[in-house]
């Protein structure tokens, strides 16, 4: 039997903070140093590198003048990382499936 898109899983999405951290990591920078280049705080870069928060267009603009990451990829990956973060949520999946049925009829 076919997987509709909620079961289908071509990769594994990877949160955006994964590969800045690789980035500035490789670099020699400081998390404090890449805060304080971008203008927001220590706390906000570590949530971010850590995949504890999620990266607005805002801070990925930021993030790409200061070390010519894409911003438009880190928009991206960050999107697909709260799509699967959502597809793996049980409740939400068994609401789709009744919603699915429901519609299946109409």
């Amino acid at each position: 039997m076919a997987k509709n898109a909620l079961e289908m899983a071509a990769f594994r999405a990877f949160h955006p903070g994964e590969l800045l951290k690789d980035e500035i990591e490789y670099r020699g920078i400081k998390q404090r140093d890449f805060a304080d280049a971008i203008g927001v705080s220590p706390t906000v870069v570590n949530e971010i590198l850590n995949g504890k928060r999620g990266i607005s267009a805002e801070f990925a603009l930021m993030a790409e003048a200061a070390l010519g990451v894409s911003a438009d990829m880190l928009v991206r990956m960050q999107s697909d990382y709260n799509l699967e973060q959502t597809r793996s949520n049980p409740s939400l999946l068994e609401r789709i499936r009744s919603i699915q049925k429901v519609a299946s009829v109409l």
